[in-house]
């Protein structure tokens, strides 16, 4: 039959429990998603086809201006920056995106040329960012970056109704764009 436990024992029930509550915390904590770049899109065709209209989104990285919240909780036209309702993502005007974003835009309602191959492909949210939808909602196109050798950071994101978002940190961050 077994005497109380010593200190020696009860030291060390309590070090297996902490490590036990430390491993279980640790499996139920979402670390984010650790994606290769570019990892958020496929070359999947079994998307319908993107909207002409949506709403990018930027990075504060990108320098765009920041405003107080508009007054209107459901305004989405940005006039005084504020949150998008449905998004919970800051709203930028599109004149406060770099240039180059527009001309984007232009192609995108154009349906293209593209500059890119990988621009219209499938955006995957796998960031999960963005509003939830089937994959194949979303299509990305690049933002061209001056002086860059690659692709860049920067795309603008289309939802199939119309919404744009934009990221100048390579799907870090977003904003909807404002319409």
């Amino acid at each position: 039959m077994a005497g109380p436990a010593t200190g020696r024992q009860r030291y060390q029930w309590g070090l297996l429990l902490l490590v036990a509550v430390i491993l279980v915390a640790w499996l139920f904590v979402d670390n984010g998603d650790q994606d290769a770049p570019g990892g958020s899109t496929s070359d999947s065709s079994s998307a319908t086809s993107s909207s002409t209209s949506s709403s990018p989104s930027s990075s504060p990285s990108e320098g765009l201006a920041t405003t107080g919240p508009s007054t209107d909780p459901t305004d989405d036209t940005g006039g005084d920056g504020g949150t998008d309702p449905e998004s919970g993502l800051p709203i930028v005007q599109l004149s406060d995106l770099p240039p180059e974003a527009a001309e984007t835009l232009d192609l995108i309602e154009a349906g293209g040329p593209f500059p890119e191959d990988r621009d219209g492909v499938t955006f995957e949210n796998r960031e999960d960012l963005l509003p939830d939808h089937p994959v194949g909602y979303y299509k990305e196109y690049t933002v061209p970056t001056p002086g860059s050798a690659d692709r860049g950071a920067r795309r603008i994101v289309v939802g199939e109704d119309g919404e744009l978002y934009y990221t100048g940190d390579h799907y870090s961050s977003f904003s909807r764009i404002a319409r």
